[in-house]
């Protein structure tokens, strides 16, 4: 199962029970949502903002429609999800408190992944070098990129606690693969939250 995905998106495949209502916030492509339909007989729903990525998405066969996160997650009732997923897109929410509020309303439990901005290499460029990194985690130019809010490991930890939602488990990767959760807020490339209220 989850073959070719990346690795959040893979380790969220695995975690997500059989026969589940998904809604992928910010699907791109859908490769999340395909997978989940195809080993978890899941009923997904995907919401993104870039229409091409939409086409591609209905193409393949999956329920998606063109919207923005940022405002459009209103329209979806409570509780209408046992999972809403938010994949790399929490960095580049206008308000990521907001966000995660949301989440936990439309999903019963919410997947969040980012980049870690505490990434000892991305603390590395800005020390050493005096500017803004360009890794594998963030790879394009500080001008070029979407990320606005720079989120680290125990950044999202406090925001957790101080919305009152419970981390059910949580997963950290660097070079592509899991590690531990020891010191992860310097040595995880990102991370993956399992949440819920």
């Amino acid at each position: 199962m989850a073959d070719g995905l990346r690795p959040d998106l893979a380790v969220i495949a695995r975690a997500v029970e059989a026969g589940s209502r998904v809604l992928d916030i910010g699907c791109g492509d859908g490769a999340l949502m395909a997978e989940l339909v195809k080993s978890r007989d899941a009923d997904a729903r995907g919401l993104e903002i870039n229409p091409q990525q939409v086409e591609r998405c209905v193409a393949r066969g999956l329920s998606v429609v063109q919207g923005d996160a940022n405002t459009d997650l209103v329209n979806y009732p409570d509780n209408a999800f046992d999972y809403a997923i938010l994949s790399q897109t929490l960095q580049t929410a206008e308000r990521p408190d907001r966000m995660l509020d949301e989440l936990l309303r439309v999903g019963n439990k919410a997947f969040v992944s980012f980049p870690n901005f505490a990434h000892w290499r991305t603390r590395a460029a800005l020390m050493f070098g005096g500017r803004m990194p360009v890794t594998r985690a963030l790879p394009v130019s500080w001008y070029a990129t979407d990320n606005i809010h720079h989120v680290t490991v125990d950044d999202f930890r406090e925001l957790a606690r101080e919305k009152t939602a419970r981390i059910e488990d949580q997963w950290f990767f660097a070079n592509e693969k899991q590690i531990s959760a020891t010191a992860a807020n310097w040595r995880a490339e990102f991370a993956v939250f399992e949440l819920s209220r």
